[in-house]
């Protein structure tokens, strides 16, 4: 019975259970204190890369001679490799031991991200991004697994509290530091950064924990599974990327990725549910807790990151803002997420989590609202006012939504659930970033045709703007170009509008699946870390 736990939660993700690492003296002095910095710093880098490009995306576009939406493949190629390597996290962990593991992802991550600000185009650029977040999958979860071996059992709660708040600092320094290194230096730098910080983190834990290895077995690993997950993941993913260039399904090629995205889904659900030793564990569906839980985290997930894209991008292609403008802006949201995120982190146990997860949606809802009345002129903190208040949304948001995810179930189905309950999360996160940008730019071209019907020769309004701008040394051509920039900016508006405004709208419509969950009351220790 072990052995098949051992081998369901290493197909799930999971990490080696803390009984195999008892023989192991926690770490003290400045052993501690240099372990705990190296992993917390490698987790901050790896959570920083899931939003520092965020804001550099019009700046990237630029220079490799693409559009803003092709651009925003540099962010969802990481998420979805990100997400595919998660289940292989314990098969390798279990074959390799942990510290090797670790430390090879960290090299790896380190080299990927060198060879990312190198990228001479876009197609080169997306297959590092691929490979950097293939190799970022592991870290996470095993530098957890690391920093909860160096500590005594009873400070293990203060040991996972600090390094948790590396994993809410970095998303918000993320669209920051973007966005300087954008204006005061240039984009490859937001990959070089890593570089060091990468090296001493590796030398570091290799330093400290090379004597520390976990235990290591051969397992079997569901190959087979692992081809069609990546098969229907990835031809989705590239089918929602490309759809917008090639003209959707009246494209073969578009076609052809839709078919083969149904194709490999349904032949992988019958593939792992059938398969002895599954790389996810669908029977975690059977549960209602799991599944609406589950549903509601990608859901909410795919709203929350895809506006986290839109917003910066259209800030400063049709407001003026500078990358560093567009960061700050998007910053705020750690004024009360740092705040009150382990307030909700120590009560989480002792309140109904459907109260909490309702307040979130109610306040993300109230935040789309007030971004739904967006304007080209509107002043700094107008664009701002909103995200401080999703600060509240946000500290509710991931630490409730795990606990119903995860309460109840049995500790030997923690890992497994967990690692694909991520799995979901971040696969819809760069699904929601794709299907964002892709409905804003139709529903701009839309607006814009529907705009330019009104600029005719007689219309008192574009008369007289033509006469404006001649009078200002402009040639007719010239003039009639300035219109159409006009109707271009207000037409993605009118679109970024309706984007907030449809999120709001779900985000309420959420509210009631809520309300379809057994309360997870006592459901166990839950960190806002699994949502990184």
């Amino acid at each position: 019975m072990t052995d098949k736990l051992a081998v369901e939660e290493a197909a799930a993700g999971a990490t080696p259970e803390p009984q195999q690492e008892q023989h192991l003296r926690p770490l003290a002095g400045s052993a501690l204190v240099l372990g705990t910095l190296a992993l917390s710093l490698a987790t901050f880098m790896n959570v920083l890369d899931t939003s520092i490009a965020n804001v550099s995306l019009p700046a990237i576009a630029g220079d490799l001679g693409v559009s803003s939406s092709q651009g925003t493949w540099v962010i969802t190629s990481f998420g979805v490799a990100n997400a595919i390597a998660v289940p292989l996290t314990g098969f390798v962990t279990q074959r390799f031991g942990a510290v090797k593991v670790f430390i090879t992802s960290i090299l790896l991550f380190t080299l990927f991200s060198f060879l990312c600000g190198q990228a001479p185009s876009l197609a080169v650029l997306i297959l590092f991004r691929v490979l950097q977040g293939a190799s970022a999958g592991p870290m996470i979860p095993l530098s957890q697994t690391l920093l909860l071996s160096s500590y005594k059992p009873q400070r293990a709660g203060m040991a996972i509290a600090m390094w948790s708040m590396t994993t809410l600092v970095a998303p918000i320094t993320g669209p920051l530091l973007g966005g300087w290194i954008t204006d005061n230096i240039s984009w490859p730098w937001i990959f070089y950064i890593n570089v060091p910080v990468g090296l001493i983190c590796a030398g570091v834990t290799a330093t400290i924990y090379s004597k520390r290895e976990t235990p290591t077995r051969k397992l079997p690993i569901d190959w087979t599974g692992l081809a069609l997950l990546v098969i229907w993941v990835g031809s989705l993913q590239i089918m929602l990327d490309k759809g917008q260039e090639l003209d959707w399904f009246s494209s073969n090629t578009v076609l052809m990725l839709a078919v083969s995205a149904f194709v490999g889904f349904v032949l992988f659900l019958i593939w792992e549910l059938h398969d002895e030793h599954p790389v996810v564990d669908l029977s975690l569906f059977r549960i209602p807790n799991f599944t609406i839980g589950t549903i509601m985290l990608a859901l909410a997930y795919a709203m929350f990151f895809g506006s986290l894209v839109l917003l910066p991008l259209w800030l400063q292609e049709f407001v003026g803002y500078t990358a560093t403008d567009a960061g700050e802006v998007l910053a705020w949201v750690g004024l009360f997420a740092l705040a009150l995120s382990p307030v909700i982190g120590r009560y989480v146990q002792s309140v109904d989590t459907r109260w909490l997860t309702t307040t979130s949606f109610a306040v993300f809802a109230l935040v789309f609202w007030m971004r739904s009345r967006f304007t080209i002129g509107d002043a700094y903190w107008q664009y701002s006012l909103p995200t401080v208040v999703q600060g509240i949304a946000t500290a509710m948001f991931f630490i409730p939504l795990l606990a119903i995810v995860l309460g109840g179930l049995p500790p030997h189905r923690i890992a497994a659930a967990s690692g694909l309950s991520n799995f979901a999360r971040i696969t819809a996160g760069s699904f929601g970033t794709s299907i964002y940008t892709t409905w804003w730019a139709n529903r701009a071209a839309l607006h814009h045709a529907q705009l330019a019907e009104h600029i005719y020769q007689g219309n008192p309004v574009a008369d007289q703007t033509l006469r404006l701008a001649q009078g200002l040394g402009l040639g007719h051509q010239q003039a009639l170009g300035l219109i159409d920039g006009l109707i271009q900016r207000q037409a993605y508006t009118i679109a970024v509008d309706e984007m907030f405004r449809l999120s709001a709208w779900l985000f309420l419509a959420l509210i009631v699946l809520v309300w379809l969950v057994k309360p997870a009351r006592n459901a166990g220790p839950v960190d806002a870390s699994a949502a990184h």
